[in-house]
């Protein structure tokens, strides 16, 4: 993976962070990913993926790898309401999404 698009990554990360301060809740995260979707990788957003579970702790609620991998793979991302889409949104947008468009991926 390039620099420009690892930066990326990272940016969202930390915009997600800044956004959801005391984690992604499990309902947030089939609008979010479905959002990543239009913009990163399968490979990227379980990147992604990572790092937000590493935040997420444990609780009942902590959303796991498999979990994603699960909805990457199915038509689970493709369910996300429009209400649901503007919720996640607003999160992001007080994190400070967007900064601007990612560098196409390389793959």
């Amino acid at each position: 993976m390039d620099e420009a698009r690892d930066n990326f990554l990272m940016r969202f990360v930390e915009w997600v962070r800044k956004g959801y301060p005391t984690g992604v809740p499990r309902q947030d995260y089939v609008a979010l990913l479905g959002l990543l979707r239009r913009k990163l990788t399968n490979d990227e957003i379980l990147r992604v993926a990572d790092h937000l579970v590493a935040q997420a702790g444990g609780d009942s609620n902590t959303i796991t790898r498999q979990d994603i991998e699960t909805m990457i793979h199915g038509s689970v991302l493709q369910a996300a309401s429009d209400d649901d889409v503007a919720r996640v949104s607003a999160h992001l947008a007080a994190g400070g999404w967007p900064l601007a468009d990612p560098p196409p991926p390389t793959n």
